[in-house]
C-alpha cells in the first residue's frame, strides 16, 4: 500500500484569545493520499483553514502528529518548515499576497530564484502563460484585475512544480466567471503537475469536483461526513 502524502494523527490545536485558550482543532485523524484532490468544507470558524495551515506548517498543532512525504512536520524548526514548503508546496491564499512593487514575471520567478533555480524566470513564464497571461507578464498587480491577481498567485505556487498544492478559499474573493476560471485551473494544475490538492472552499460546485469531501464542525470531523474522511 502507497504510504499517505499527508496524515494527521489525533490532531489538536489550542490558541490563546481574550477570553482565555480556544480549541481550535480537536482530534483529527485523516490521511490524503498521492494525487488526491480533497475539499475542506464546513461552516465559518469550524476549522478549515487552521487544519490546511497545519498540513502546511504554517501553524504548529498543540498535539498529536502531521507528516508531509513521511516526514514529521511537528519537531522542525520555521528554517526547515520553509524550505520544506519551499521543496515540495505550493500555498494558494484567498488574498493574493503579491510583492505590489515586482511585475507578474517577478512574483513567481522571485521563490525560483530564492530556490537556487537557474531556470527562473522560463519556468515562470511558461506557468504565466499556461494561466493566460501571456500578455500581462511584465504588469504589476495594481494593474491587473482580481482574477489576473489570483492567476498570477496560483501561477507562482504551481511553478516550483509542489508535490503538495494547498487552496485556502482561492474563489472566495472573485466573481461568479472568474471563480469557475480559477476552478478550472486548479484542476488543470493538478492534472499537469500530478499534485495532491487541498482546498477549502465554501462553493459547492468547486466541492464536489474533489475526489473526496471532508466536513468539519467545532474544530472536529463531521459525524455526518466520517465516511467521507476514511
Amino acid at each position: 500500500m502507497t504510504p499517505p502524502v499527508l496524515s494527521l494523527t489525533d490532531v489538536s490545536l489550542t490558541l490563546d484569545g481574550n477570553a482565555g485558550r480556544v480549541n481550535i482543532l480537536d482530534g483529527i485523524t485523516l490521511s490524503v493520499g498521492a494525487g488526491e484532490t480533497v475539499g475542506l468544507v464546513g461552516p465559518s470558524g469550524s476549522g478549515k483553514s487552521s487544519l490546511l495551515m497545519l498540513l502546511g506548517g504554517l501553524e504548529r498543532a498543540t498535539g498529536g502528529r502531521v507528516e508531509a512525504m513521511g516526514q514529521d512536520l511537528t519537531p522542525m524548526t520555521e528554517d526547515q518548515l520553509a524550505r520544506f514548503r519551499r521543496d515540495n508546496m505550493g500555498v494558494v491564499f484567498q488574498s493574493f499576497h503579491l510583492i505590489p512593487t515586482m511585475t507578474a514575471l517577478e512574483n513567481v520567478a522571485t521563490p525560483l530564484e530564492l530556490a537556487g533555480r537557474p531556470d527562473a524566470f522560463d519556468r515562470a513564464e511558461e506557468e504565466l502563460a499556461a494561466m493566460g497571461l501571456a500578455d500581462r507578464m511584465r504588469h504589476y498587480p495594481g494593474q491587473l484585475s482580481g482574477g489576473e491577481q489570483q492567476r498570477v498567485a496560483l501561477a507562482r505556487a504551481a511553478a516550483p512544480r509542489p508535490r503538495i498544492l494547498l487552496a485556502d478559499e482561492p474563489t472566495g474573493n472573485l466573481d461568479e466567471t472568474n471563480g469557475r476560471a480559477i476552478m478550472d485551473l486548479l484542476f488543470d494544475l493538478r492534472d499537469r503537475h500530478g499534485a495532491t490538492l487541498i482546498m477549502v472552499t465554501h462553493a459547492p460546485e468547486l466541492a464536489a469536483r474533489c475526489d473526496r469531501v471532508i466536513g468539519l464542525r467545532d474544530g472536529r470531523l463531521d459525524t455526518a461526513r466520517r465516511d467521507a474522511a476514511e
